[in-house]
């Protein structure tokens, strides 16, 4: 299988495709974009003419998270309005953490068994190596292992060999733990040199971005590389808001904001692809009252046709090949 650079195709290529397609390819430049595909959208379909892509996201980062346990200077914020302990571990809230790795991710592993339907995991190597069973039934059930660093930390103020040193050691944690290599990452804070770095090791693409329905290419040094864009709105993290934010009440709130994202996306999916991407993690999803509407929301939208659900580095060998990128 390929894992280098994506090969870039001759601007003349590009326009016959395009044409062909009947919307011009867009690669976004470096500065912002505020255009994508304006009203054109690229004229391909999904597998077997599916309207819509959904991919069922799952962030598996309880044991990487910040705490004085581990050396940091602060402990990550819970579900209060209290400011974390400097310097001093908060036992409350690295046990709601816990939760995840012990508790929830079985039960969203068997919800997603039982209805037959395989997800992506943005993984950080701390939190594999500190749970190895459930590592490998991850990779034993069939989905994707992508990164999410090592510890789950932001990469702002890193330069970028300190950046790429912490790339390297997320992708050999999951190697060592899952026996998968991670084609896809998603980071907690993006960088500058992220994207750059993520190409020079061989990823087929990225999930920093949070501006589109369906995936894009991206300028990196010349080169195409391929973003899938993630989401904020369709997140459990409304579950977890900051202090003194509103956010997720009930857990019938989530269904109703899947329910409603997925019936317009599905509406627009008659005319051009759409992809639709759901937000959980184990601490939060992993609950039973919220794993609840996890599986009502997948029994749903099961229930129409042309639904794709897809692994995230599935879309991205799908788009890859529509727009003639050779994975071989």
């Amino acid at each position: 299988m390929y894992l280098g650079k994506v090969p870039v195709h001759s601007a003349v290529r590009d326009r016959q495709l395009a044409t062909l397609r009947g919307a011009p390819l867009r690669m976004k430049p470096e500065s912002d974009d505020f255009v994508g595909y304006g009203g054109n959208y690229p004229g391909i379909r999904w597998p077997n003419r599916a309207r819509i892509a959904v991919s069922l996201v799952i962030h598996f980062e309880e044991g990487a998270e910040q705490t004085p346990f581990d050396g940091d200077e602060r402990a990550e914020f819970g579900t209060a309005p209290i400011e974390p302990l400097h310097q001093r571990r908060d036992l409350g809230v690295e046990s709601l953490y816990e939760y995840g790795p012990r508790r929830g991710i079985w039960r969203l592993l068997g919800i997603l068994d039982r209805t037959n339907v395989k997800a992506t995991f943005f993984c950080c190597g701390r939190a594999l190596e500190r749970n190895r069973m459930a590592a490998r039934e991850i990779a034993r059930l069939g989905h994707e292992v992508a990164g999410h660093g090592y510890r789950w930390i932001a990469y702002h103020s890193m330069c970028r060999a300190e950046e790429r040193t912490e790339i390297e050691r997320a992708v050999s944690a999951i190697v060592e733990t899952t026996g998968q290599r991670p084609y896809g990452w998603h980071s907690r804070g993006v960088s500058e040199h992220t994207r750059s770095n993520l190409a020079q090791l061989g990823f087929l693409y990225d999930s920093d971005s949070y501006d589109d329905d369906v995936p894009y290419f991206v300028d990196v040094n010349g080169q195409e590389f391929l973003t899938i864009p993630y989401t904020v709105d369709t997140s459990d993290d409304k579950f977890w808001p900051p202090p003194m934010v509103a956010g997720f009440s009930r857990p019938e709130d989530f269904f109703d904001v899947l329910r409603e994202n997925f019936d317009e996306l599905y509406e627009e999916g008659e005319r051009s692809p759409r992809m639709m991407s759901v937000g959980m993690h184990l601490r939060i999803s992993g609950r039973p009252s919220r794993a609840s509407q996890i599986f009502r929301f997948i029994q749903y939208a099961q229930g129409y046709p042309g639904v794709w659900f897809a692994r995230r580095v599935e879309i991205a060998r799908w788009w890859l090949r529509m727009q003639c990128r050779a994975i071989t």
